[in-house]
């Protein structure tokens, strides 16, 4: 039997379903009704209150969930964002790219290391040359 096809979304719907009585948050264009999960959160109620009615997939995916938490995660998803509104995430480089084609990539260990580096290598060459 195919699976049954999701409802469709948008940012505002989510938005607007973010009060005392709903938390629906997005991960990974999927739209998720936590509520009924809020009180059983192992980092609490307040880490899942932070992200209802946004995206909140990159918080879900920096804590590093298990494969058992992205199981249950399912159990609450009731549909997906519309087409028009996605954001195309690139987990492997960290880049949450929202389409706009400008990505903001953090360097990485060695870009960081290069500045000083250069600087040290410097300072050597002109500490041996003056004295």
């Amino acid at each position: 039997m195919p699976p049954a096809e999701l409802k469709t979304y948008t940012r505002e719907e989510v938005k607007q379903n973010n009060t005392n009585k709903l938390a629906w948050v997005i991960i990974d264009n999927k739209i998720y009704d936590v509520t009924k999960f809020l009180d059983e959160h192992p980092g609490g109620c307040e880490v899942l209150l932070e992200q209802a009615g946004g995206d909140g997939t990159e918080s879900f995916e920096d804590i590093g969930h298990s494969t058992d938490a992205r199981e249950m995660r399912e159990t609450y998803l009731i549909g997906e964002l519309a087409e028009n509104e996605r954001t195309k995430y690139s987990y492997d480089a960290k880049n949450w790219d929202s389409g706009s084609g400008s990505a903001n990539k953090a360097p990485g260990f060695g870009e960081q290391l290069l500045v000083p580096g250069l600087l040290a290598v410097i300072a050597i060459i002109v500490y041996y040359l003056f004295f």
